[in-house]
């Protein structure tokens, strides 16, 4: 979830733990040939997970196998905190490592091996700056990788339940009678496209799987340059390979999930942040339908003004770092060959230098319009209905836009109150509305003032917040909603308003960007991490919406309690430790000012900047034209004999 901050002169990461190391996880260290007659023990058994529910070689029993079209893979049987036990693979290769002459490239299919993989701990995260801002905190040291980072990191990882599907508990009434499959859901975590692993312990996918009796699949991808950057007229360099990542597991997952259990025809992408954006690029991108049946999408959305740029923005800022790195800009093939060698800690390094202003969202490679993978830009495809129509469910935490004024907005930070001054605001409203006119700056500064108590500490710091979040969140993803459903999808809304005991941040920051992700993957019910007994509640009530969203479409635990979004009436459900409850317009005042009113303002003001111009032009050719016949006109007198006379005369001493 986290997105590192700008800053331009000394961009916040740490590289200390990069390594180049590009072992290959398909070596012998991590595949054994297997007899009937062999018995292998692990020295190694996972994991990077909570450090509460890390498990002991003694407890785990029973290792699996498993075969892929690829080879065979062995997992392990994992016990799980509170009762149960799910079947845990970590890091199977679904991609072949994309280093030397197929860095930037899209995806090649892992290649095949033979004996048995051991898929029993996590694999490398993609590489990636660290958030290093504030050593020692746990709010932002949770969300940096905890795999050593390398290049070879297309690896994905699956939990599944017990194989007794055909009277498993939790099997839904209204399946086929003998069914053995349960549904998939397949996780994207968030980052901005430029921070991100599959392995955080936020993410541990066991007691969802455990509780609900659904399969549930998490994958690395590229990020940053190496997994977005575009090249001009490049056949091989198009941009948007950690997309065609991404796009490249859930092929894997529908070729191989029915072997683990899973249901390739009742696959569900849920995804957080950049990742719910991603899950709404695949919506959007017409090669990713057929993979997927349905949709979750928490706090992102692929409309929003950070997820995507257009080509041409792309080429800038990979000819931008080209230049940065000292490559030759042309020939193409040259200016290829140099980044593919070029050393990867400097292309991490390079890449926020690319960057123009300084904004706190700041995503210098995130996707982009190539015309392969996204046709065009999100908003036109939405406007235009071309998108894949199916069941989906979107939502909002409530304080979406605290989160990142801590990350370099002028006066907050995590040790107080964070009492904004006037003088503040308004710098913090330049680095949350970069590059805008004066117009509609002012504009959205009298939108967010409580003009009754303007110099309010309390209130700037709020309003703040409140303008970054419905810019970037709020507003675009009911955007989203509505056209969605215009054009014959059916969506579900939610906002999560429920701050967790265990939040490590300032109180102020509210119920923040990314945390509801806890509740959704069932870590309240690890009891030793001190969760309410509420929360645990809670959060198995969301694993359950989650997971009849997987099996039917429909989140609803009893039959019409959560309603269909319109765009009349746009209801929504509230998700707390509350019973849920029903409300309509969300934000909806924010929303037509940022989505309708701001627009048409903008247009008005760039038509008039435009006309402004336009005179410039004119003024400026116009006076240049007269200077240029002012000298001919000149040159033309002086040659001629009543010329030089005037000019004699003119060089004449004056009389004293």
């Amino acid at each position: 979830m986290h997105w590192p901050r700008y800053t331009p002169l000394q961009p916040q990461i740490s590289l200390s733990r990069i390594t180049e190391e590009r072992r290959n996880q398909r070596g012998p260290e991590r595949v054994t040939m297997v007899t009937t007659h062999t018995h292998i023990t692990l020295s190694l058994l996972l994991f990077h997970i909570l450090p509460a529910t890390t498990t002991q070689v003694d407890d785990l029993i029973d290792d699996v196998i498993v075969a892929t079209n690829r080879g065979r893979v062995r997992g392990t049987r994992l016990p799980v905190p509170g009762g149960g036990y799910v079947r845990a693979f970590l890091g199977i290769p679904y991609g072949n490592p994309p280093i030397g002459e197929l860095r930037f490239r899209p995806p090649q299919p892992a290649d095949g091996w033979t004996g048995v993989l051991h898929a029993t701990r996590y694999p490398n995260s993609c590489l990636q700056p660290q958030d290093t801002l504030f050593p020692g905190f746990r709010g932002a040291e949770m969300w940096n990788p905890n795999t050593k980072m390398s290049e070879d990191c297309l690896y994905l990882n699956i939990w599944t339940p017990p194989p007794l599907f055909k009277t498993h508990p939790k099997r839904p009434k209204s399946s086929p009678p003998g069914s053995s499959l349960a549904p998939v859901m397949v996780w994207i975590y968030g980052g901005g496209f430029t921070t991100g692993t599959a392995s955080l312990d936020l993410y541990d996918g066991q007691f969802l799987s455990q509780s609900e009796g659904v399969v549930v699949v998490s994958m690395n991808y590229r990020l940053g340059p190496l997994g977005f950057l575009s090249l001009p007229e490049s056949e091989g360099v198009r941009g948007n390979a950690g997309m065609l990542d991404q796009r490249l597991a859930l092929y894997w997952v529908a070729n191989n999930i029915a072997a683990f259990g899973g249901d390739p025809s009742k696959v569900t992408l849920f995804g957080e942040s950049a990742g719910s954006a991603s899950v709404g690029l695949h919506l959007l991108s017409p090669g990713s339908h057929g993979l997927f049946n349905r949709a979750i999408l928490q706090s992102g959305s692929p409309n929003t003004p950070w997820a995507v740029i257009t080509q041409q923005q792309a080429w800038n800022r990979s000819l931008s770092l080209g230049r940065l790195l000292g490559c030759p800009l042309a020939p193409l093939a040259v200016l290829e060959q140099c980044l593919q060698r070029a050393h990867p800690e400097d292309i991490i390094k390079q890449q926020y230098s690319v960057l123009s202003l300084p904004t706190l969202l700041a995503l210098p490679f995130p996707p982009s319009v190539d015309h392969n993978f996204l046709p065009d830009m999100p908003e036109v495809l939405l406007r235009t209905g071309h998108f894949l129509k199916t069941e989906v469910l979107i939502g909002l935490n409530q304080d979406e836009g605290t989160y990142f004024l801590v990350y370099g907005a002028p006066g907050y930070d995590i040790t107080s109150q964070s009492l904004i001054s006037r003088e503040n605001f308004l710098k913090g409203v330049d680095l949350v509305l970069p590059g805008f006119s004066d117009v509609t700056r002012e504009t959205a500064i009298f939108q967010y003032t409580d003009w009754s108590d303007e110099n309010s500490g309390m209130k700037n710091r709020d309003l703040l917040g409140r303008m970054l979040g419905d810019r970037d969140f709020n507003c675009p993803v009911l955007e989203f909603a509505q056209r969605y459903t215009e054009h014959g999808g059916k969506a579900r809304l939610f906002l999560f308003d429920h701050h967790s005991s265990t939040n490590p941040w300032p109180a102020w920051m509210g119920v923040m960007h990314g945390y509801e992700i806890e509740f959704v993957f069932g870590m309240p019910l690890n009891r030793t991490l001190g969760y309410l007994e509420e929360e645990v509640v809670m959060s198995r009530r969301m694993m359950k919406y989650w997971a009849n969203m997987a099996r039917t479409g429909n989140p609803s635990i009893e039959e019409g309690d959560w309603p269909l979004f319109t765009v009349d009436q746009q209801e929504y459900i509230t998700l707390n430790s509350s019973p849920p409850h029903t409300q309509k317009r969300l934000a909806a005042h924010q929303c037509q000012f940022w989505n309708n009113f701001l627009p048409k303002l903008q247009d008005i003001t760039v038509s008039v900047d435009e006309l402004e111009q336009q005179w410039r032009n004119h003024f400026h050719r116009w006076m240049s034209y007269m200077l240029e016949w002012k000298n001919y006109y000149s040159d033309h007198s002086l040659s001629s004999p009543e010329g030089q006379k005037q000019q004699d005369c003119d060089q004449r001493p004056l009389e004293p």
